[in-house]
């Protein structure tokens, strides 16, 4: 994965100027889109596409301040079609206009090329398990939430407040398969995972596909296939949110799986009273990787 990376790294240079398909690089590299976009953004903390405009830019204001011809020109070799739109990109790069910068040589903010290393992790083992899983469904109250990566998401936290608690044990009786309880779903995640991208919640439990839904329910079909299932126990939510980032920095590496889409899982089995400390379940998507 790591030389992968770097590859994909080496591509976005020789393609500054012009668009490329990351679906054909992922091919090439023998992986998915969706895992290649996953890794990146987990490694690198940030989005593919934020990297792509920030070295964009950054070789962009290099033209700029050497007068490498008019600023439309510019624009128009970078991918814009006007300079209005080149320096809105520019400006929220850089923090000044495309004009200013040729004027004062500043200010310029670089992003760096990436280079991605393999380093000597994992001295916590990961407690995991690979299920196979037929077709379920995932029913409950859904709610459009933006990805928060670190903490207590508060409008998730919003949204389970609102539901009485008569809800939530009425959730819990429904259930009926593995994973077990009450659940916390995220699904239609950003492919980059970019923080404030807008995801589904749902709190809720997972039934058999042939399980009649109530009416005033959220569903989600979940298709047939395999899941790796990690174990956590701790201070809630950092351990899970430690975990779940393992997963990306650790786990994927070392082993023959790759992320696939489709919704993400955390299942409560035990929780301190004041939910400060919880034993959870984390259910991911993969499947295996090209050998």
């Amino acid at each position: 994965m790591i030389s992968s990376l770097n590859r994909l790294v080496d591509l976005v240079e020789q393609h500054l100027t012009e668009e490329f398909d990351v679906k054909d690089v992922a091919r090439a590299l023998g992986t998915t889109e969706h895992h290649l976009r996953r890794m990146f953004s987990s490694l690198a903390g940030m989005p593919l596409s934020e990297y792509v405009r920030r070295r964009r830019m950054t070789v962009a204001a290099a033209a700029v301040v050497r007068g490498e011809g008019d600023l439309l020109g510019i624009a128009v070799r970078y991918g814009y079609g006007s300079t209005e739109a080149f320096g809105r990109a520019f400006r929220a790069v850089h923090g000044a206009g495309p004009s200013d910068v040729r004027r004062d040589g500043g200010p310029l903010r670089t992003q760096p090329q990436l280079r991605f290393h393999l380093s000597v992790e994992g001295s916590r083992p990961l407690d995991t398990r690979i299920v196979d899983q037929p077709a379920f469904r995932l029913v409950g109250h859904a709610a459009r939430v933006p990805l928060i990566h670190q903490g207590v998401n508060p409008h998730i936290e919003r949204h389970i407040a609102a539901l009485p608690q008569e809800e939530h044990l009425r959730l819990k009786a429904l259930s009926e398969i593995e994973p077990a309880g009450l659940l916390a779903v995220c699904d239609d995640l950003d492919p980059d995972r970019a923080e404030g991208s807008e995801l589904t919640y749902l709190h809720g439990a997972a039934v058999s596909r042939d399980t009649p839904t109530p009416e005033d329910l959220d569903t989600i079909e979940v298709p047939a296939g395999r899941w790796a299932v990690f174990h956590t126990n701790g201070p809630y939510p950092q351990v899970l949110q430690t975990t779940w980032a393992a997963t990306a920095t650790e786990w994927f590496p070392s082993n023959p799986w790759r992320s696939r889409p489709g919704p993400e899982i955390v299942a409560v089995s035990e929780r301190a009273d004041d939910f400060s400390t919880a034993t959870c379940e984390l259910w991911l998507p993969v499947e295996p990787a090209a050998g």
